[in-house]
């Protein structure tokens, strides 16, 4: 992975989970950081992904840009999903 590659990863990442964090109602529960640490975790990851499928060239490619921005969608929307959930009262059974 390239400098630039993983620069890109990190940027589009963070851009994805800030406009969640400002768009998404749902995600008001979670911290702050967590929509962001988890763009810039699923695009990294899609960046390592084409990288290890030689999909890419020296630098940042058009599939690698759209993977990132894929994975980094799917990342944020899973967190806004799954992070908000009340925990279970002490005591009772599910």
């Amino acid at each position: 992975m390239t400098g630039l590659s993983l620069i890109a990863a990190v940027t589009v990442g963070a851009v994805i989970g800030g406009a969640a964090r400002i768009l998404a109602v749902r995600c008001r529960t979670a911290p702050w950081w967590l929509p962001l640490a988890a763009g810039v975790a699923a695009a990294v990851l899609a960046t390592v992904l084409v990288r290890m499928a030689a999909a890419g060239g020296p630098g940042p490619t058009l599939v690698e840009f759209v993977l990132q921005v894929l994975f980094a969608g799917a990342g944020v929307t899973l967190v806004a999903l799954t992070a908000d959930r009340p925990a279970p009262a002490p005591g009772k059974a599910r």
